[in-house]
């Protein structure tokens, strides 16, 4: 999160109404005692923790969730400890279909890196709640594998392992489990205890496909310590479908704007269906809760104006990359459509844009008929010509008339042209 978002935001919810405020929100799928945890939350400060995995080079969406959690668990007060797994990224959590490919350890070290910096940029680590950033491979490191089984598998019991969600789907799956995979709840639950024991952390949360993991460590603290702790599942991110945002199918939407641009990042929220988007604005935004309410209304009074959508896109475009970003791709949008000069665009921003709609690669003086067909504009030369004699045609917002035109000429200084049939219909040229 920008610096100066982060500072933007208000210190409300207090500790009294959070856990209401976490649940309106959506944030709370499965829990242990509501009553409890209400109870532990509201009654001071405590020490609350997240784990993320480098299983990747960026955080996605799903981990967002969490990020944000966590934001508002500290706006009201709390203490976070943002857990990179430099042990448990070395194996895997279990997916419910296949085993995981081990990654090497010194591409997974240069990924805890990567992401302990994207997680400190959502948390405040100055006054008396401060964050804290650690690893698990510190504590995991120096075990030795009797000592692990001693000290802590010896608490484990195989009969409750095996029912763990992620462990029975694999189970009766065609690839079966591996001892390593079916050991990371043990690593996770060596997490909590550690946070426990050190840090007096006394709440875990996570996503609720992490259930099995998030009980084990509650469960390995009271045979241990003989206390309770808590611990909340968030429910799953997914499509207005129902599918989930997968890494492995490749639809993750990542939050390094290498991986996902900030233009293809807005457009994802902009594109929000009006069945999920008052949902998206309580999860992602730190918005009010009037105004989402006001929001909610317009969905259903005034559905074809999108200002719900392009409020989203806006807030969590914010949140994510910054005001200037947000600015320039709300800019590069409006301009590729007519609203603005593509000329003052932002060069960057311009070209993320135009690599997520056809794009061809060109010579200079290539024929704009031509070009039509080669971003399947036109499924034919003829068409393309008919389309430029009718009007239809745009080159950088400017009509093209002449059916023998060229794009010479009409290139913007960074080598891009903005091609355009209709009001809606773009395609990107870059020219050599």
């Amino acid at each position: 999160m920008p610096a100066d978002v982060l500072a933007s935001q208000s210190n409300d919810p207090s500790f009294d109404d959070i856990w209401e405020e976490l649940v309106w929100r959506g944030h709370v799928q499965v829990s242990t005692d509501p009553e409890a945890l209400h109870t532990t939350l509201a009654s001071g400060p405590i020490t609350f923790y997240c784990g993320f995995d480098p299983t990747a080079p960026s955080l996605h969406l799903g981990h967002l969730v969490q990020l944000i959690i966590m934001r508002r668990l500290q706006l009201a007060g709390h203490r976070p400890l943002g857990l990179v797994g430099g042990s448990t990224g070395l194996i895997g959590d279990p997916r419910p279909t296949s085993e995981r490919t081990l990654n090497d350890p010194g591409v997974v070290a240069q990924w805890v890196t990567r992401l302990q910096g994207q997680v400190a940029g959502y948390l405040s680590f100055e006054g008396d709640n401060a964050a804290t950033l650690v690893d698990n491979l510190d504590w995991t490191a120096p075990l030795t594998a009797i000592d692990f089984l001693r000290t802590i598998g010896k608490h484990f019991r195989v009969g409750t392992m095996l029912k763990k969600d992620a462990v029975s789907a694999r189970l009766n799956s065609e690839a079966g489990i591996s001892y390593t995979e079916f050991s990371y709840q043990i690593l996770q639950a060596l997490d909590f205890l550690e946070l426990y024991r050190s840090r007096g952390c006394l709440l875990q949360l996570g996503g609720s496909d992490q259930w099995g993991n998030l009980t084990a460590g509650i469960d390995l603290i009271h045979r241990v310590e003989g206390v309770s702790v808590h611990a909340f599942g968030t429910p799953l991110l997914t499509r207005a479908d129902g599918t989930k945002f997968s890494k492995s199918e490749g639809t993750a939407i990542w939050i390094d704007p290498d991986q996902t641009s900030p233009y293809a990042f807005y457009q994802f929220w902009l594109n929000a269906e009006d069945s999920e988007v008052i949902d998206r604005l309580r999860v992602f935004t730190f918005l009010p809760r009037a105004e989402i309410d006001r929001l909610e209304r317009a969905v259903a009074e005034e559905p074809y104006k999108r200002e719900a959508q392009r409020t989203l896109a806006r807030e969590v475009t914010t949140l994510v990359h910054g005001r200037d970003a947000t600015d320039a791709v709300i800019a590069a949008a409006e301009a590729l459509f007519g609203n603005g000069d593509l000329a003052a665009t932002d060069a960057g921003t311009l070209e993320a844009a135009l690599r997520e709609l056809p794009n061809t690669t060109t010579a200079p003086d290539a024929p704009v008929a031509q070009l039509l067909v080669d971003t399947a504009l036109t499924t034919s030369l003829s068409e393309a010509r008919r389309a430029i004699s009718q009007g239809g045609v745009y080159v950088n917002n400017e009509k093209v008339t002449d059916p023998a035109a060229t794009i010479s000429g009409s290139v913007l200084p960074s080598g891009i042209a903005v091609l355009r049939r209709g009001k809606k219909t773009l395609a990107g040229v870059f020219v050599e």
